[in-house]
């Protein structure tokens, strides 16, 4: 009789898990809470493409942060929820006022314009923080048939320069663009981490500001996959199903990225693990206003530091710990800390740092 060999792997670790890095809060890994629900919700049959328990029980846990008439839509990841919720807010004619430091404008790829098939009008701003006035640079010319309509603003929170809208701002801004027949999204990667550093609850500068439509991060907070399109405006939004499953944001196997968001929001992980990544961000950042020849770009608000050194130290430097050119022109540098960044992660770059500046 023919023997069939057992099936066998040669998985094994392939990286230093003591290696830290600056890049990205998508550079550390999921906590272990997370993978701990992961397998709770493993095993078994459940219903495929939302029908599942754990689907269902998220319905309510996202309500209890942002109101009840919150609807939640999990999907893939950051880029797709801001395409599928920018879509359910603007016809084929649509356009989307930004700040052009946005993740939607600089980091998707042209995702927005291409898959979602609407038109980014883009503002200079300060801090990466939109203003009513700043707004009114792109808000006009809604009759005009040869212009792209403004119809949505899309405001990010905590920005992509780490700053933060206080909740009267966002409501300000909300006020504003509702006055002109416009809708609100807010790209919430990090949601949490605003939240943290402003300690309020995170409904204060979304459902409760006026925002129409949330996309609701995790990743960043210590999810290993998913996202969320969080609907707060039901009448502001249309056909958001089918829009999903368009944008080839519907996960199959749901629960996977249900029970992870679960996990983050029904009790304070989400809050530990962005207060934490926070505190890091105010610990590299007094280290480094220290060092002279290093200045810090923007407040450091949240959980990343933005930063101007020589250029060839920054590249010295990149040999030893990973993080991004900003402005390769400038050498304009961004330090992000996450849920897992340690006091010594941050005192041994620091160290490394002034090595560098002194070399």
């Amino acid at each position: 009789m023919a023997h069939t060999p057992a099936l066998r792997t040669d998985a094994k670790r392939r990286h230093d898990p003591a290696v830290r890095g600056f890049a990205s809060d998508n550079y550390a890994g999921a906590h272990p809470e997370i993978l701990a629900a992961l397998a709770l919700a493993n095993g078994g049959h459940q219903a495929a493409y939302g029908e599942d328990a754990y689907t269902e029980h998220l319905q309510r846990v996202v309500r209890s942060h942002f109101g009840g008439l919150a609807q939640t839509y999990p999907v893939f990841n950051g880029t797709g929820a801001n395409v599928v919720a920018l879509q359910a807010l603007t016809d084929r004619w649509g356009a989307v006022i930004a700040a052009d430091s946005a993740h939607i404008h600089v980091d998707e790829c042209g995702a927005p314009e291409r898959v979602g098939g609407l038109k980014l009008l883009t503002v200079p701003t300060e801090h990466g923080k939109l203003t009513p006035e700043l707004i009114d640079r792109e808000a006009h010319g809604w009759d005009d048939e040869h212009r792209a309509m403004p119809q949505v603003v899309s405001l990010t929170q905590s920005t992509e320069l780490g700053t933060l809208y206080t909740p009267d701002e966002i409501r300000a801004l909300c006020d504003h663009a509702h006055e002109r027949g416009m809708t609100v999204h807010l790209d919430g990667a990090r949601l949490a981490n605003a939240a943290a550093a402003l300690d309020v609850p995170m409904r204060a500068f979304t459902n409760v500001a006026g925002v129409d439509v949330l996309s609701l991060g995790g990743t960043k907070n210590g999810m290993l996959f998913g996202e969320a399109v969080v609907v707060l405006n039901p009448d502001a939004v249309r056909a958001m199903k089918h829009l999903r499953k368009l944008s080839m944001q519907l996960p199959s196997k749901m629960r996977f990225v249900s029970v992870q968001l679960e996990a983050l929001l029904a009790g304070d992980l989400w809050l530990r693990s962005a207060r934490h990544a926070n505190t890091m961000a105010e610990r590299l950042a007094a280290g480094v206003r220290s060092v002279e020849g290093v200045d810090i770009l923007h407040p450091v608000q949240a959980n990343a530091v933005f930063a101007r050194l020589p250029r060839e130290v920054g590249e010295r430097l990149q040999k030893r710990y990973r993080f991004y050119f900003w402005n390769e022109s400038t050498g304009d540098v961004r330090w992000m800390c996450a849920f897992d960044t340690s006091p010594d992660d941050v005192d041994g770059f620091l160290a490394a740092l002034r090595e560098e500046m002194t070399a």
